[in-house]
């Protein structure tokens, strides 16, 4: 019996000092020596070096003067009462999706309200047809990117609340297309912060 349990303290303690210290540190040597920007949070400095954000996370932009990224539905401990949640758009420490499926009243409901919201802040599409992700939240609740073409329809909004002309927006834009990952993985896109960066650095 004391051998067994010898035998099971000395495999404890082999695996925790493994798998717990060993394994970490090699891994996060590598990652460090190979992926450092990526290890290290894929972090975005302003032109003083303040860390502004992460390319990989997305932001809660609602001003008109900048691009906003895809709805979000992470959702944040109502502080009102600790055991009740409520809605906090790109929380990252609470990553998620709604979880609500295609034939979702809830989320049909939803949809019809943000398309009216939308049609009235962009009187131009009213009617017309629009990417997907200026309505649907993503997976993680976090993405960072935007389609292009949502990216192009929110340009007039932009132009006007900063006093410059759409086409300098749009050339903005153009300028920030981040394309298909190894040439064929998702689709072109842009990055909601630093294509936000850029306009400030254009129009300062």
């Amino acid at each position: 019996m004391r051998d067994l349990i010898a035998g099971a303290v000395r495999f404890s303690l082999v695996t925790w000092i493994m798998c717990g210290l060993v394994y970490p540190l090699v891994v996060n040597g590598f990652a460090q020596a190979l992926f450092p920007a990526q290890a290290n949070g894929s972090l975005i400095r302003a032109s003083d070096g303040t860390i502004v954000g992460s390319y990989r996370i997305g932001q809660n932009w609602t001003d008109p003067r900048w691009f906003h990224g895809r709805p979000s539905a992470t959702l944040g401990a109502d502080p009102a009462d600790p055991d009740k949640t409520i809605s906090a758009p790109y929380n990252a420490s609470n990553s998620g999706a709604s979880n609500l499926g295609p034939t979702s009243r809830d989320l049909w409901q939803r949809l019809m309200t943000d398309r009216k919201a939308l049609d009235s802040e962009y009187p131009a599409i009213a009617g017309r047809k629009i990417p997907s992700d200026f309505l649907t939240t993503s997976a993680s609740g976090l993405d960072p990117d935007i389609s292009i073409a949502n990216a192009m329809l929110q340009a007039p909004r932009i132009a006007a609340a900063r006093g410059i002309s759409a086409d300098e927006v749009r050339s903005l834009i153009n300028d920030h297309i981040v394309g298909r990952d190894l040439g064929v993985l998702g689709e072109p896109r842009v990055n909601v912060l630093e294509l936000n960066l850029a306009l400030q650095r254009a129009t300062r």
